[in-house]
């Protein structure tokens, strides 16, 4: 008899048995399925106005310069960031580590580094996040403060007609010098941010709304997605420009068929079994789940947790010590939530960040300090003794080779290279607060997480779990990049 059928099948079978996963019980404290009612216009809002947001979002005619688009620092190639613990604004060219300033050229050159990590836009579109930025300086107004509709830093000033938060933060990152409008002195839309002229008459919105309604296509495609408000040119509002981008945002960036999207929808069997000890630890023993709760594991809330800042901070606090040291005149503290609500209880709190496809989205951290995932959860372990242990990777923040100041001459307006001398002293402020004892003591002072014991193996299994959480379409997004925009700037 020919023994080699039987032989094969049996090792088919024992094979199939390796993969066959046993179906893990649900940990209390886990969160209902995502679904559709869960996003604004049940996550399908109109062709005309997603296809008219993803034009926007790669083009840099929104930039001052037209040298940077809200993609610069959320490309779809870098998991909707830009791959970078701390990136740089307008002026120089290429993406993720590829984008470095130049030395001797004003045009790409820069004036600091962003004082913030780029964050992650996964499923930004959904209802329930009500609150946008590391602070949450923009976040909605339920109780109609505001007559715009949301809190922001426009407060009165912010113009009606905006659909979501979403689409309210899309109009703040065109108004800053440093990340899209550029300084003042260079472009009109500069030079109305520099006199505080957001909404205004020729200010940066309307200026921008200008823009738009001299391209053709771009007035053709805005009548389409808002055709009860767009006639013509005349009618365009940066308002509509705003809910386009978040409607694309919103649509192209949701994510929500990881394991674990399978596993809550009932698909016992969708998590190994290391992946379903680290689910237990997250919404158990480890208490994860006590932050990072709900559908998108935030509860979108402020916390304090010790977390390392490099970089040169958001000017907050009054600590002349790197005045007095280096003569450059700067405070580099950055308070968080605190700089918002100006309480000083709020000090050095940051929102929650979800974990959606966490495994994509680093370096981790409101200042991008951690670039392993491991390194970040097991900062949570011990968070005071991670902080006062952080050393700056070697290489992490991308080189500086020369730093622009504005300086004035008479009545005009100049942009000079810092000397040599300056330019040392000027990127002390990147490891300033961390190596600072007394500013860093101010971190560890305002810490709310508790230390936490977990062997190594346990935290494999949470590592395992948080890779659960990826949708592995949000791998590959990079058909969203259009080949052309309306503008026919470059599209990167």
């Amino acid at each position: 008899m020919n023994r080699l059928p039987y032989v094969a099948a049996a090792c088919i079978i024992v094979a199939a048995g390796c993969d066959r996963r046993e179906p893990i019980d649900p940990p209390d404290g886990l969160p209902l399925a995502v679904v559709d009612a869960d996003f604004y216009e049940d996550g399908a809002p109109s062709e005309a106005k997603v296809e008219l947001g993803r034009l926007l979002f790669f083009d840099k005619i929104l930039g001052g310069n037209k040298n940077i688009a809200c993609s610069t620092c959320h490309h779809p190639s870098l998991a909707t960031s830009d791959g970078l613990p701390l990136g740089f604004g307008e002026g120089p060219q290429g993406l993720g580590e590829a984008r470095r300033p130049g030395a001797d050229d004003p045009a790409t050159a820069v004036h600091e580094r962003i004082p913030r990590n780029s964050p992650a836009l996964f499923n930004l579109g959904a209802r329930e996040f009500s609150v946008l930025f590391h602070d949450g300086r923009v976040e909605a107004d339920p109780e109609g403060f505001y007559e715009g509709g949301f809190i922001t830093p426009a407060k009165w000033k912010l113009p009606t007609g905006l659909e979501t938060v979403l689409a309210a933060q899309a109009m703040f990152p065109v108004g800053s010098p440093t990340e899209m409008a550029g300084q003042k002195g260079e472009n009109p839309i500069a030079e109305a941010k520099s006199l505080n002229n957001m909404s205004g008459s020729g200010g940066v919105w309307e200026r921008l709304a200008g823009r738009l309604a001299e391209i053709p296509e771009y007035v053709e495609r805005f009548g389409a997605a808002f055709p009860e408000q767009i006639g013509g040119a005349e009618d365009i509002r940066y308002t509509h420009a705003a809910n386009a981008i978040a409607a694309f945002e919103a649509v192209a960036f949701r994510s929500d068929d990881s394991p674990f999207d399978r596993y809550v929808r009932g698909d016992r069997t969708a998590l190994s079994a290391a992946e379903g000890r680290g689910m237990h630890l997250f919404y158990g023993r480890a208490g994860c789940a006590e932050c990072h709760s709900g559908k998108f594991q935030t509860d979108h809330e402020f916390h304090a947790i010790a977390m390392p800042q490099i970089g040169p901070g958001k000017s907050d606090g009054t600590d002349a010590d790197f005045w007095r040291k280096t003569g450059e005149r700067a405070f580099v503290e950055d308070f968080g939530r605190g700089r918002v609500t100006v309480r000083p209880e709020d000090g050095f709190k940051f929102r929650t960040p979800s974990l959606r496809n966490v495994e994509l989205t680093g370096p981790w951290g409101h200042a991008g300090t951690y670039v392993s995932l491991e390194a970040v959860v097991r900062h949570h372990l011990d968070p005071i003794a991670s902080l006062d242990a952080y050393a700056l990777e070697e290489g992490l923040l991308p080189e500086i080779p020369a730093a622009l100041e504005l300086t004035m001459e008479g009545s005009n307006l100049r942009q000079d290279f810092l000397s040599e001398r300056r330019l040392g002293r000027f990127l002390e402020k990147d490891m300033w607060i961390a190596s600072n004892e007394p500013l860093r003591a101010r971190i560890a002072a305002a810490n709310e997480l508790e230390p936490m014991q977990l062997t190594d193996d346990e935290v494999e299994d949470l590592l395992a779990f948080l890779r659960a959480l990826t949708d592995p379409s949000a791998r590959q997004i990079t058909d969203e990049v259009p080949e052309t925009v309306p503008s026919r700037l470059r599209v990167d």
